[in-house]
């Protein structure tokens, strides 16, 4: 709730510049007035208790999306691996791991309500529990292609393709652990070319349709070839010199987003 406030506070200060949104049509009207917006999400679903009166108080707050899971198993289901505590390390690899009961409630009253659903951190047997209990787009607010970098977090191509068939979003993660399969001692670095190899690859399995940005500028750090936002026009000119169209960059960059918004929101 402190981090409510703040939000709140800091959207206040800035109201000039920024709105806070709760809708598609909300969105359209910044963009009309030359407005950004602001979308309030929460990365981890444990915040929930598992009391899914939590999760509805939290929508007339304002929260408009919600990964189900972080780096930790919880009432809802498993992540891709544990980064800390006991079970770090631990693969939550197995068919037996998926939503629980409550994490499949959550999904669906999720869909009701019209919180848009991330699979971002949550397993294999997860994300195709959310395939079968629902039905409208969720993204992977910032995971990549497994097949080009063999992180546990990044997605399958059946994943992929599912994905993509549902309408979802995939954003493509800023972070090095998660662009390239580093050998030991060199020296990590996200590089632009890395993130191009993921959007050619996600494009050439499932469509550009289903490709976004999703950065993780606030949960990564070391040597960053883009370092925050005032750098992506270097990665449209390196997209653009692998051979994607204008139109292909625009629906990457905001256009992909702005369709599943205007589903779900």
């Amino acid at each position: 709730m402190r981090l409510l406030d703040v939000f709140y506070n800091e959207m206040e200060k800035n109201k000039d510049r920024i709105s806070f949104v709760k809708s598609y049509q909300e969105i359209e009207d910044n963009m009309k007035n030359g407005k950004m917006s602001a979308l309030l999400t929460l990365e981890e679903g444990g915040v929930c208790m598992g009391n899914i009166r939590l999760l509805r108080d939290f929508y007339r707050l304002g929260v408009r999306m919600m990964t189900l899971t972080w780096n930790f198993p919880n009432e809802l289901g498993f992540p891709a691996k544990v980064t800390e505590g006991n079970l770090k390390g631990t693969l939550f690899d197995g068919d037996e791991y998926g939503l629980t009961e409550t994490g499949i409630a959550f999904v669906k009253e999720m869909e009701r309500l019209g919180i848009i659903i991330d699979v971002s951190h949550l397993n294999d047997a997860g994300i195709r529990d959310v395939l079968e209990h629902t039905s409208k787009p969720f993204v992977a607010s910032h995971s990549n292609a497994k097949k080009v970098c063999g992180h546990p977090r990044n997605l399958n191509d059946d994943l992929i393709q599912a994905i993509d068939e549902r309408g979802g979003v995939i954003g493509i993660n800023y972070s090095s652990s998660f662009l390239r399969d580093w050998e030991e001692g060199e020296e990590e670095v996200s590089r632009i070319e890395d993130m191009v190899k993921h959007v050619l690859y996600i494009r050439d399995l499932a469509g550009i349709d289903c490709i976004g940005l999703g950065s993780d500028f606030d949960g990564i750090d070391g040597e960053l070839e883009i370092a925050s936002p005032e750098d992506l026009p270097l990665l449209k000119k390196a997209l653009r010199e692998a051979g994607l169209k204008e139109s292909e960059i625009e629906k990457i960059f905001y256009q992909n987003v702005l369709r599943l918004y205007k589903d779900i929101l």
